[in-house]
């Protein structure tokens, strides 16, 4: 029975607050460190472990691993001690959950999502590798999440690559965790870096599917799959995973070290790659996808003589009806609708709005709105673990120009990422103010907005106020002015 230290003060400078997490080994508490008065991380060796020379030995290397690699990603190792017969590690203090609460909450992750959380853990693990360490334990649980940063954490069970390379590596011993166990980890072999690529490959594959790819009964039955039985096809159970993708996952999670990326930098480049694919969709497809094609009419039959008159004469007849349309949009613009809405117009994209924030919301995407593509998506920048923007702001926006002060009649979204609650605004300057022209309404993939003026304007906002549950960014992949 491990019993809870909360309360006590560990070598006369860490006062444990609360026990955030208990595991075999040890217990971790959120403390405060009385001397530079902040809070932090101690991880305690469990008591019984203490006088258990080899545990305690490994507790003592965690710490030296993890003190030697500092990386944005990876947890900071602050201090490390004994006191009173207690060894203990002080970390960096990650204030957010881990990755396997985030799995269990929201279920399936979307693609981008998935991809941007692999590409950040896989950072950090190149960055161990380089510094010649192995972290031999990569899981969900071992990957904290905080207000969007990635920091991976417990290097317990980690090796440095020396010891790999002369054999010190308990070659016989199994540990790890069976859900995510390479091949070789799980059968006692010797471990090394590519043992994290196919542990990372696993993480990815649950990040999509919602659950690792491999059940059992026990810790064997589970790491007997890992060496047994084939790599499991991810769209098989999530269809909309990129053919690219999966290629990728399967090469991660090969059964033999030598049949899967060369290192956990080429993985996270190819796992990048894949992510910069997801805004053109043709990169890694073989079929080509093109516009709607237009309404097609029964063909004439074939004349041996072409008048030459007919032509011209619809053309005439063309040309004078847009410009009549023309000079009727100009008078209806100019008037300010002579009192009813405008014709239909076509925006542009012009800006995104965060007035409460940093002033910049991914605006190097902006134009994705409007560029008659819905497979492309300006985005919001990530608000994990809250729907309500991590309750730092009231909202965020794109704008869009209609060229001119004009009273649209509607506003139409196409988004892959339904749920969330917006609302349109308009004013005379794409920077604000602007007033609410519509009432709030949860958008589904399309959703079309009712749109109620008194003057013309020239810049709409579609006013984000509410994330979808689940979803940590919102995609605004089609916006379209209607009369």
């Amino acid at each position: 029975m491990v019993v809870s230290m909360v309360g006590e003060l560990i070598a006369g400078r860490y006062e444990l607050e609360e026990l955030v997490g208990k595991g075999g080994m040890s217990s971790v508490y959120r403390a405060r460190d009385r001397l530079l008065e902040r809070t932090v991380a101690i991880k305690m060796l469990h008591e019984h472990y203490s006088s258990d020379e080899e545990y305690v030995e490994r507790f003592r290397r965690e710490a030296r691993a993890a003190a030697r690699v500092q990386h944005p990603n990876i947890v900071t190792v602050i201090d490390r001690g004994e006191a009173d017969g207690h060894q203990f590690i002080v970390f960096e203090y990650v204030d957010g959950e881990n990755l396997k609460e985030l799995v269990g909450r929201e279920g399936r992750l979307p693609v981008r999502i998935a991809l941007e959380l692999g590409v950040e853990i896989g950072r950090a693990l190149a960055f161990a590798h380089e510094s010649g360490l192995v972290h031999r334990d990569v899981k969900p649980q071992n990957v904290l999440l905080r207000d969007g940063e990635v920091k991976v954490t417990d290097f317990g069970i980690a090796r440095s690559a020396a010891d790999v390379q002369s054999g010190l590596t308990e070659t016989g011993t199994v540990l790890g965790t069976s859900d995510y166990i390479a091949p070789e980890q799980a059968s006692g072999r010797q471990v090394d870096a590519l043992s994290d690529v196919y542990s990372l490959g696993i993480v990815i594959w649950e990040l999509l599917a919602g659950s690792p790819p491999y059940s059992g009964e026990n810790f064997l039955a589970v790491a007997m799959r890992h060496v047994n039985d084939p790599v499991p096809s991810i769209s098989s159970v999530r269809p909309d995973v990129p053919p690219r993708l999966e290629t990728a996952l399967r090469r991660a999670m090969a059964k033999e070290p030598i049949d899967r990326f060369g290192s956990m930098g080429e993985f996270v480049a190819e796992l990048q790659a894949c992510l910069e694919a997801l805004g053109q969709p043709d990169a890694d497809r073989t079929a080509i996808i093109r516009p709607p094609a237009a309404p097609s009419r029964p063909r004439k039959p074939a004349r041996s003589r072409r008048s030459r008159r007919g032509p011209l004469l619809l053309l005439a007849v063309g040309l004078a009806a847009i410009a009549a349309a023309a000079a009727a949009y100009l008078v209806l613009r100019d008037s300010g609708g002579g009192g009813g809405a405008t014709p239909t117009v076509h925006l542009t994209a012009s800006n995104a709005y965060d007035p409460e924030g940093d002033g910049q919301e991914h605006d190097e995407l902006v134009p994705n709105a409007t560029d008659g593509r819905p497979s492309t998506s300006w985005e919001t920048e990530s608000y994990r673990g809250s729907v309500t923007f991590g309750n730092l702001k009231d909202g965020v926006g794109i704008v869009f120009d209609a060229g001119a002060a004009v009273r649209l009649g509607s506003l139409t979204v196409v988004t892959d990422t339904p749920g969330f609650v917006a609302d349109v605004k308009a004013g005379a300057s794409s920077d604000g103010p602007f007033d609410i022209v519509s009432r709030s309404q949860t958008v589904g993939r399309r959703a079309t907005f009712e749109l109620d003026l008194t003057t013309p304007r020239r810049y709409y906002l579609l006013w984000i106020t509410r994330l979808a549950p689940g979803v940590p960014r919102t995609h605004v992949s089609e916006v379209t002015a209607g009369p």
